[in-house]
């Protein structure tokens, strides 16, 4: 029991070689490998956004805020991510792509949620 206690938590909160993991997978699953991050790491510094990415190097960053949520919106934050690798822009078909992944009109509600719980105004991706 106690082991499969350990287990949940590490999902609940990956470490940064594990997001690099989570999202390696999430790309291979619903965007066929395209997407190639580099790089996936917490970050403190990111107060109204969830995550960001830079294309031209590959890194995505995860807000810390996010620690411990269910590890379905964490994915769809990976998702986010790696999509914007591919797409820069939030146009129709970036949000096509978004979209493969089966929770995501689910964890955008759970996190426009969160946000208004804790700050009054949703934030961004």
């Amino acid at each position: 029991m106690l082991d499969r206690l350990a287990a949940k938590e590490r999902r609940r909160r990956p470490t940064d070689e594990d997001l690099l993991e989570r999202a390696r997978e999430l790309s291979a699953k619903y965007l066929d490998g395209a997407a190639e991050p580099e790089s996936v790491r917490w970050v403190d510094n990111q107060q109204h956004r969830w995550g960001s990415c830079t294309p031209e190097n590959g890194t995505i960053r995860i807000s810390t805020r996010l620690r411990g949520l269910p590890e379905w919106v964490i994915n769809y934050v990976i998702m986010h991510e790696l999509t914007h690798l591919l797409v820069p822009s939030h146009g129709p078909a970036f949000w096509k792509l978004v979209e493969r992944y089966p929770k995501a009109e689910r964890a955008r509600g759970f996190l426009e949620g969160f946000s208004a719980a804790a700050h009054g105004t949703p934030e961004e991706c």
